[in-house]
């Protein structure tokens, strides 16, 4: 029994070390980075002189990709939660036993590069390309109208990439929904709209939370997507970031970006999660 006092402590120890190593000391290291003096650079090297000022600079400098960042990463979330819902609804409901073969569908794209998927989009949507000869067509894009380098590209990418990251916790707690529920709200005359409000969505709830987390979060912080498909005008917070650390060797205000980045999306998430009053994932 004494021996069984420490078992806990004994698994988590191999989580908790993968964490100080994979995640701590590069946030240590990060944060740190944030604090460096700009008047270094990569041949004299930097010293951590704890400016502050970094971040008031940085966030001058690059609030446009940041906040376009946001943006995007919301209305991508948004289309895949609609799309998501729809999907995983059909899946958990109306699949039968083609369940499994959807689902191996859904997850498909992960078996391909995460570069190839968004490089075929950038095909996809070629100003020769027929989606936008079938838009000309449909005089719904104009003669010299073009989808590359705008934000509907941008966008598009990000659906389609973090899609499935939407669908898969949306179809764990739909399929987990007890359908006599749903019978019992239609025997007390309550039409199938109204029984999906006040059943099937309160009930999954948590997927909904934990889908749209897990597809804004990456999405905030991607640059394939923009680096691809869209110009210099669809510059995302994370294409900033790669160009000041790879090309300018700004450290300290890449740091700092990054820094900043990780605070609004933390705050964002603890709102969000407390305003949904999702109990299971507070």
């Amino acid at each position: 029994m004494r021996g069984g006092r420490f078992t806990g402590y004994w698994l988590m120890l191999p989580a908790g070390l993968w964490l100080a190593l994979f995640f701590v000391i590069p946030f240590y290291s990060l944060l740190a980075t944030s604090l460096f003096d700009p008047e270094g650079s990569v041949l004299t090297g930097y010293d951590v002189t704890y400016r502050l000022a970094n971040f008031a600079d940085a966030l001058e400098q690059f609030w446009e990709p940041l906040v376009r960042s946001l943006w995007y990463a919301a209305v991508a979330t948004a289309i895949c939660l609609v799309l998501g819902y729809v999907l995983a609804y059909a899946i958990a409901f109306k699949a039968g036993r083609w369940r499994t073969l959807l689902l191996v569908l859904v997850i498909a794209p992960f078996f391909t590069s995460f570069l190839v998927r968004t490089l075929s989009w950038k095909l996809i949507l070629a100003d020769d390309g027929f989606v936008v000869d079938t838009l000309q067509f449909l005089h719904l894009l104009g003669d010299d109208g073009r989808l590359l380098a705008t934000p509907v590209a941008v966008i598009a990418g990000l659906v389609y990439n973090f899609l499935p990251f939407m669908v898969l916790p949306l179809y764990a707690s739909l399929e987990k929904i007890d359908g006599r529920l749903v019978e019992a709200a239609g025997d007390l005359y309550a039409s199938p709209a109204r029984g999906f409000l006040k059943v099937t969505l309160p009930l999954s709830k948590p997927g909904v939370v934990a889908g749209t987390l897990l597809t804004f979060i990456p999405a905030a912080g991607d640059y394939i997507n923009a680096a691809l498909l869209g110009s210099p005008n669809q510059r995302m917070v994370g294409n900033v970031i790669q160009n000041l650390f790879t090309s300018t060797g700004d450290y300290a205000a890449a740091g700092a970006l990054s820094v900043i980045l990780m605070a609004i999306i933390v705050a964002m998430v603890m709102v969000y999660i407390r305003t949904a009053g999702t109990e299971e994932l507070v």
